[in-house]
């Protein structure tokens, strides 16, 4: 087996990192979402979260702009249409995944490894 022929080879790395996979969630199930909301939501550090939503803007999936409430700005986060796109991507391979090992019977606990 080849990494092509690999059942997660179709993953897209920038979509499929947790924390990038919860930002697109997220902002897919509402129409915009504040920076503060993403932040609590997710559990990252301001720092953390700009990260990684650079990464998916870079990327053409999400759009953010700020507006000033008074004299605070709030960032707004938007999945795009590409956005939209490669989330649905994302969770068809998934499917696949969980369809393919539907069969597999689930352990009561996690399996201890051995240490060689």
């Amino acid at each position: 087996m080849t990494d092509d022929d690999s059942p997660t080879a179709r993953l897209d790395d920038t979509v499929h990192q947790r924390h990038r996979l919860g930002i697109l969630t997220v902002a897919a199930e509402a129409d915009r979402v504040d920076f503060g909301y993403l932040q609590s939501t997710l559990g990252l550090t301001p720092g953390n979260l700009n990260r990684h939503l650079a990464v998916l803007e870079e990327a053409k999936l999400i759009s953010s702009h700020k507006e000033f409430h008074g004299r605070k700005p709030k960032t707004w986060i938007q999945i795009t249409k590409a956005g939209h796109v490669a989330l649905a991507e994302e969770i068809a391979i998934l499917t696949d995944l969980v369809h393919r090992h539907g069969h597999i019977a689930k352990p009561d606990r996690a399996p201890e490894r051995s240490r060689r």
